[in-house]
């Protein structure tokens, strides 16, 4: 266990509780994103599958740069590649807000009509 990779979890404990929350809540977009995200880590030269370089010992494949295993890191959305592979794509208070909206707009009763200003 390299010393950088754990002070970085700890400065990252959010993004750490959201890939947990994520790999066992499983939702089929954030699966995809995992699977986007896999495709490009899996040829990556920072690519550990033996675990030398994780944080945490036993939670390989991890990122040798960062220490993060990457089950829980591909499937944390406000994560992001630390060689810069993938961006974030948003924070869990963003994506609550976007999945209320679409409720809100999907209620029975509810004029549906899309917005005529966008586009």
């Amino acid at each position: 266990m390299k010393l950088r990779h754990i002070l970085k979890a700890f400065a990252n404990a959010d993004q750490i509780a959201e890939g947990i929350k994520n790999n066992i809540w499983k939702k089929q977009h954030i699966e995809e994103i995992a699977k986007f995200r896999w495709a490009s880590c899996k040829t990556c030269s920072k690519l550990d599958t033996k675990g030398d370089e994780c944080a945490v010992k036993g939670t390989q494949p991890c990122c040798s740069d960062c220490g993060c295993s990457l089950g829980l890191k591909l499937r944390a959305l406000s994560s992001d590649c630390p060689i810069g592979r993938w961006k974030e794509l948003m924070d869990e208070e963003t994506e609550d807000k976007i999945k209320e909206s679409i409720d809100q707009n999907e209620q029975p009763g509810k004029d549906n009509k899309p917005n005529s200003d966008i586009g």
